[in-house]
């Protein structure tokens, strides 16, 4: 892997260099815009209205538009008067425990490694992250924005989770309002919680698949042999006409599952609860 940003962990008056490396990727099925007639890929251009002409690369600069209409043209050498303490300087500002940090403020997912003659330091700032039971709030500044995120173990490095801002987070009271007037019989919170009981397992990530970009592919690959592919549809499960009836059948289509799975129904009462 090539390591996105090269720098260093302020850790009180010590200075840890550190490599910065993707932890993540998509791999969403990628599509192109093809004039359909011909089958050709449509391109698509940088155009100035104003001159009516294609715009070449070392023609674009950046503009912060600070009114409607007026920018602010903004240079490589204003970009450069920043200092460098700021821009290749990841300083923890705080330590606090996981549990405290919501996961809605978590952005992007990267590895660290450490940098040349930081070995130690790094394995030094990792165990003792790992004892104390600790993450640290960092600063870091990565494609010309300075962001907050969380410093953590993972495995046996670290890795950085990029955060929102507080104010970057959409407050709840913008959601449309619904009737929250009703009344929880006890019994259908008895099944909702059976329901869940039946449903609990450890946390493993392999389980998990994209079936929709399998199935996307499956489709891709047998147009690309001349082959018409059917894929299965989902069964109808209906209208949900009664809550009390739909969980007594959940209940039961669930315990059913279970009851094929007597070793690991053993271990889902003693699975605890992960934290990111």
């Amino acid at each position: 892997m090539r390591p996105l940003w090269k720098g260093s962990v302020s850790f009180g008056l010590v200075n840890i260099p550190v490599r910065l490396f993707a932890a993540t990727e998509q791999k969403n099925v990628r599509f192109r815009y093809l004039h359909e007639p011909c089958r050709t890929p449509v391109e698509y251009r940088k155009v100035c209205p104003t001159c009516n002409q294609e715009v070449a690369m070392d023609e674009i600069v950046k503009g912060y538009e600070y009114e409607k209409g007026r920018f602010v043209v903004i240079g490589e050498s204003d970009f450069a008067r920043i200092p460098a303490e700021t821009t290749k300087n990841m300083a923890i500002v705080d330590f606090v425990r996981a549990a405290e940090v919501d996961p809605i403020y978590y952005d992007r997912s990267y590895y660290l490694a450490p940098g040349e003659t930081g070995e130690k330091a790094f394995q030094l700032l990792l165990q003792s992250m790992a004892e104390a039971g600790m993450v640290a709030i960092v600063r870091i500044v990565l494609r010309s924005r300075q962001a907050l995120g969380v410093l953590r173990v993972y495995r046996d490095s670290l890795a950085l989770e990029t955060m929102f801002y507080p104010d970057e987070v959409r407050p709840i009271t913008g959601l449309p309002a619904w009737n929250r007037d009703f009344r929880i019989q006890e019994n259908e919170l008895k099944m909702a919680r059976q329901l869940i009981e039946n449903l609990t397992a450890p946390f493993s990530p392999a389980k998990y698949t994209d079936e929709y970009r399998k199935a996307l592919l499956e489709i891709i690959e047998g147009k690309i042999k001349g082959e018409e592919v059917s894929i299965a549809p989902s069964p109808d499960k209906g209208e949900v006409i009664d809550l009390v009836e739909a969980l007594k059948a959940s209940v039961e289509a669930t315990r059913k599952g279970a009851r094929k799975e007597p070793a690991t129904q053993g271990r889902r009462k003693k699975a605890g609860t992960g934290v990111p």
